[in-house]
């Protein structure tokens, strides 16, 4: 199995419910994006899938997020915009676009910070 992996990012408001502490009040990230997508068999040059397609990709779902108030887009309108569940939301639309008979998203990082990131994979 090949695993393809690119890095990216966005930044956005929100305010988490249900939580008590500072984190309830309006605020901000630049969040950084990991995906991972694994590939069981390369193509003609050698490729799971090209990074150009990877990338474009996880842009345009990306794009759904950077810099809007998370907490006005569904499904945040109802789920509290943590970091867990972006990740899952994030993985969810990237499996629309990129899951084929070869590959499949594997796994979506969401860094919050430096020092604090959540994971979404199926398994």
């Amino acid at each position: 199995m090949y695993h393809l992996t690119v890095h990216s990012h966005f930044a956005a408001a929100h305010n988490l419910r249900h939580y008590q502490g500072d984190c309830e009040n309006l605020h901000g990230h630049n969040w950084k994006v990991e995906v991972t997508v694994a590939a069981r068999e390369l193509n003609k040059s050698g490729l799971g899938i090209d990074f150009k397609i990877l990338k474009r990709e996880t842009k345009e779902v990306l794009d759904l997020l950077d810099h809007k108030y998370l907490n006005n887009i569904p499904p945040f309108d109802q789920l509290s915009p943590s970091s867990e569940h972006l990740a899952r939301f994030l993985f969810d639309k990237l499996q629309e676009r990129l899951n084929d008979d070869n590959v499949r998203v594997e796994k979506v990082n969401v860094w919050e910070s430096d020092c604090a990131c959540a994971s979404y994979t199926q398994d």
